[in-house]
């Protein structure tokens, strides 16, 4: 038997229903999104289906038998909103529009038809904290007068200093600079000042404000009446800030670990709000073919690294999942990550919640340059594959994930990011992962479009011919081959209800658990190779084993020999 487990065998087999994975796995049926492993799709970047070099809807809803192949339960789909693109689509102008180069409300729909009918369910993003500075609100608010009905869906304030020349505190933009900038009044002077905790393009709203969560409530209802199974909200502990608006003291986003002590983070007052949220997504209606009232799902991106504050943001009644990126973060070291897992699951469990891992996303770094680039990169990353799936909760898997495909260094003129420019050009932001994937052909864009290289969302390397999904298709060393049979083993031995316990050295040479019905997971990562149990049966490796030794930079997952039977 090969270490790397049976090359796609199975693989065309769909994720669990929403009965879960006790649907013939020995255990009662539980909630889907308790263990669903969920793709993220960055449309622009997936697959362009009109020849204009930009990824698009109808593109994601062609490849989306890619994903049911790969094995995953659900996509999580970021902005396709009508956006003049200052943060990459993350600057909406129409919370409930789509984007003219991504296609139509027809389009949307094709493809959450399409995911359905293949078992797959749909999230959307919902960005609540800021709108783009092209929404109709900002403009008019503007336009209008300090004090104004307009300006009180933002944060406008008076400026201090003489004549209000300085921000109105010394809060930090997390793209850079100042979070605040000043507008000119209609008598053509210098006016109050406007918060935005990113672009000066995207305008913070006032979750004070009545008309704002009201507006939210709808917007929830109508992507609900077009039939998503949930929502990611981007950056939730953003909403509310502290009541005065403080000075945040110097330091700021330079410590992640006291993100929630900022005054523009991890406020009180999210919680009832998540809390009505979460009554709604429970109670509305739901059209034919998507989950029922009750199943639909609420993932926290928040950006906190106290567990227990974490915890609270799916605490009973609030959302169900939130990323955990302490565990996205961690850098490869035994002894890092055994403390980042035992703490995710203890300050997850006291909730009743499952911990939500990631590893990448279109804001992170890809694992393989992460890890270290090159062949030391890939093998952590296919080890660090292999650790994540067979964690008990739910997993997200970004897309080119599944390829292995790393970082990508892109020209100057090429960058989108705002950090690029609001750093000064220091730090080249976020777009390097973010390139189009490659799906076959042996020169870019590789299937991505028919447009020229140069006309596509961005360029690709002139090496990714052999990461592409075709060129790994039937390659059984393949980092596709690895997810595709790393989720189907996932599915057919699903997580015990028992408390994980991590076993090892307490160096973090390698330790090692029991993911349940009889599958272990050990990584190695020292150099002295660690010895197999007498009665492991390998069941998949993320590299050749010496022998019956397990060497550095390894996962294996085994299981007794005598269950096996």
């Amino acid at each position: 038997m090969s270490t790397l487990g049976t090359p796609g065998a199975d693989s065309t087999a769909p994720g669990p229903t929403t009965t879960g994975p006790g649907a013939g796995g020995g255990r009662p049926a539980t909630a889907w999104w308790r263990d669903a492993v969920c793709y993220e799709i960055y449309p622009r970047s997936f697959a362009d289906s009109d020849g204009d070099g930009v990824g698009d809807l109808a593109g994601a809803a062609a490849r989306l038998d890619h994903l049911r192949r790969l094995g995953v339960d659900a996509v999580w789909v970021t902005p396709f909103y009508p956006s003049p693109l200052a943060d990459g689509g993350y600057d909406i102008a129409d919370h409930t529009g789509v984007a003219a180069d991504l296609g139509s409300g027809a389009d949307f729909d094709a493809l959450v038809e399409r995911a359905h009918a293949l078992g797959i369910k749909v999230l959307v993003d919902l960005v609540p904290n800021h709108t783009s500075d092209h929404h109709p609100w900002f403009r008019e608010a503007v336009a209008a007068e300090s004090g104004s009905r307009a300006r009180q869906r933002y944060l406008f304030r008076p400026g201090r200093g003489a004549d209000g020349a300085l921000p109105p505190n010394d809060w930090q933009s997390a793209f850079g600079g100042p979070a605040w900038t000043r507008v000119t009044g209609q008598d053509g002077k210098p006016g109050e000042w406007y918060l935005h905790l990113h672009a000066p393009e995207q305008p913070d709203l006032n979750w004070r404000d009545p008309e704002v969560v009201a507006d939210f409530e709808r917007i929830l209802t109508y992507w609900l009446d077009r039939g998503v199974d949930g929502f990611r909200v981007d950056v939730a502990h953003t909403l509310y800030k502290a009541e005065g608006l403080p000075d945040a003291g110097p330091g700021q986003h330079k410590d992640i670990f006291r993100n929630h002590l900022m005054p523009y983070y991890d406020q009180e007052e999210l919680h009832p709000l998540f809390r009505q949220w979460r009554v709604l997504l429970d109670s509305h209606p739901a059209p034919p073919g998507a989950v029922a009232p009750g199943e639909r799902v609420m993932v926290a991106e928040a950006g906190i690294f106290d567990p227990e504050r974490l915890a609270r943001y799916v605490s009973p009644g609030e959302m169900q999942q939130t990323f955990n990126f302490a565990f996205l973060e961690c850098p490869w070291d035994g002894a890092a990550m055994r403390d980042v897992v035992e703490q995710s699951v203890a300050s997850m469990q006291a909730v009743g919640a499952p911990v939500t891992w990631v590893l990448s996303s279109h804001d992170a770094i890809r694992p393989v340059t992460r890890y270290g680039g090159g062949r030391v990169g890939e093998r952590r990353a296919r080890a660090a594959a292999l650790l994540m799936l067979a964690l008990p909760g739910a997993a997200y898997v970004y897309q080119g994930e599944e390829l292995g495909l790393p970082q990508v260094e892109l020209p100057d003129d090429r960058l989108r990011d705002p950090l690029w420019e609001r750093s000064g050009h220091q730090e080249r932001g976020r777009d390097g992962c973010r390139v189009p994937l490659p799906w076959e052909g042996e020169a870019a864009p590789y299937g991505f479009s028919t447009a020229a290289p140069q006309d596509c969302w961005f360029p690709q390397p002139a090496d990714w011919a052999g990461l592409s999904a075709l060129a790994q298709e039937d390659d059984g060393d393949s980092m596709l081959t690895l997810y595709r049979t790393a989720l189907r083993l996932r599915r057919e031995h699903p997580a015990s209800d028992a408390v994980l316990k991590l076993d090892g050295p307490e160096g973090g040479e390698w330790f090692g658990f029991e993911r349940g019905a009889g599958l272990r997971c050990v990584v190695n990562f020292g150099a002295q190779p660690q010895p197999l149990d007498d009665d492991a049966e390998v069941l998949l490796s993320s590299a050749p084993l010496e022998g019956r030794t397990i060497p550095q930079d390894t996962a294996v997952w085994t299981i007794c020999k005598e269950q096996d039977q």
